[in-house]
């Protein structure tokens, strides 16, 4: 038979039910000849290991608040030096430091267990600058708090270490009903100012983090338009003015060679039109903004090499940007399916769920797609990401892929204006 062993803190109420219930009983035990069971010590492991703790109060916050005081007292008045924000940047690392020290105290002696906050690294991502790094330490929340800490600490520091020291010498029978209740309150001290406020310093790095993939993308897309203008159109509208200015010579020395380099000229003009085309359908295609998801994914999926059946339920239509950002998504992916899965046929599905939209793209190729090869499928996570959507990818080798994204619906704002307008 299985002995079932009780959870601490049914143990410990067991034992006191049976203390109360059974004091009859010990006196019959006692009377056959048992020994009573001894009552537990007030002096027990955790007692002393508060009594340490408040003991060690004084010289902890004698040196938090003399840091606290030299970096406050030091940094911020210097800030209207140049030395001012670099010298308050490296006094709030710091001040993470000894929160971090003082969170492990209370771990090992007051048994509080908090979670470490978010680490702060000097740069969110690598198109941030010294300056920038600098001010996101000046701005660094933790060790802003961790400052407070150690100012109010100090006076509760001297008032824990006198009366655990008083009590120790005149007040011993009362000493761990008093050493239980100062440390509590410095329980309630580092939940209070040495957590992470409900993830809120997470969210805020994850937020920045963010901002920061979104300049990098507005970035590279700046890049590629003006390499396809450069090497594109630009450089066939060159060989056209080229063209037309030989003709124009040619005109009337040599009237057919003239002719048929003007037609020579009306492909090319035909040519850099299309790719001009091709270019502002990847900026913003015109199908999106005139007739919205549905149509244009039906224009991309059009395009593709494998036949793809495109199913939309949309009643209204999302913010613009949403708009955007899926229509570039699915036709990333459809990219991917012509170029590199070997699929036979493809399908699209879009939908919205609640205030979420929702993407499927599916295909029954090879398999084996994964946020972990290429760029392109890891850009796309960071892209939803950035605009606090998800993007998973299940992709087993021999398929099918099935790729969902979902995004963030909002509300187009015209029509916020006409039902304010209402």
């Amino acid at each position: 038979m299985t002995e079932r062993i009780p959870q601490p803190d049914a143990v410990d109420g067991r034992a006191d039910a049976s203390t109360r219930a059974g004091a009859g009983a010990a006196g019959a035990r006692a009377g056959a000849g048992e020994r009573p069971p001894s009552p537990r010590p007030a002096y027990d492991t955790r007692t002393w290991k508060e009594i340490t703790h408040l003991l060690a109060n004084l010289p902890m916050s004698l040196i938090g608040f003399v840091y606290a005081a030299v970096v406050v007292f030091t940094g911020v008045p210097l800030t209207v030096t140049v030395i001012g924000f670099p010298l308050l940047a490296v006094g709030l690392m710091g001040a993470r430091q000894l929160g971090r020290l003082e969170r492990a105290r209370a771990r090992a002696l007051l048994g509080v267990r908090v979670d470490e906050p978010s680490r702060m690294s000097w740069r969110r991502n690598r198109r941030d600058g010294v300056l920038s790094g600098i001010w996101l330490m000046v701005k660094d929340p933790v060790g802003w708090r961790t400052l407070l800490y150690d100012f109010i600490r100090l006076p509760w520091g001297v008032f824990t270490f006198a009366v655990t020291l008083v009590s120790l010498l005149v007040l011993w029978p009362v000493l761990p009903y008093i050493a239980r209740g100062l440390a509590n309150v410095d329980r309630a001290m580092v939940r209070g100012l040495l957590s992470p406020w409900d993830g809120l310093e997470r969210r805020i790095a994850e937020l920045e983090s963010d901002r920061g993939v979104v300049v990098d993308t507005a970035a590279a897309d700046l890049r590629r338009i003006e390499r396809d203008l450069h090497d594109g159109a630009q450089a066939r509208l060159v060989n056209l003015a080229m063209g037309l200015g030989l003709a124009k010579e040619k005109l009337l020395e040599d009237p057919d060679t003239a002719a048929t380099m003007v037609e020579e000229a009306h492909g090319e003009v035909k040519l850099a039109l299309q790719e001009l085309r091709d270019l502002a359908r990847g900026i913003h295609p015109a199908v999106l903004t005139d007739r919205g998801l549905d149509a244009a994914l039906s224009s991309v999926a059009s395009r593709c090499t494998v036949p793809v059946k495109v199913t939309a339920d949309l009643p209204e239509r999302p913010a613009e940007a949403i708009e955007g950002i899926a229509y570039f998504t699915v036709s990333e992916l459809l990219q991917n399916v012509s170029k590199h899965s070997g699929a036979r046929s493809a399908a699209v599905d879009v939908w919205r769920s609640d205030e979420r939209l929702l993407i499927q793209v599916w295909d029954d190729g090879r398999g084996g797609a994964s946020l972990d090869r290429g760029t392109g499928m890891r850009g796309l996570a960071e892209r939803l990401g950035a605009v606090d959507g998800l993007f998973v990818v299940d992709s087993p080798e021999g398929g099918p892929t099935t790729v969902t994204a979902e995004l963030p619906w909002r509300e187009r704002e015209h029509a916020q204006e006409r039902t304010r307008g209402r």
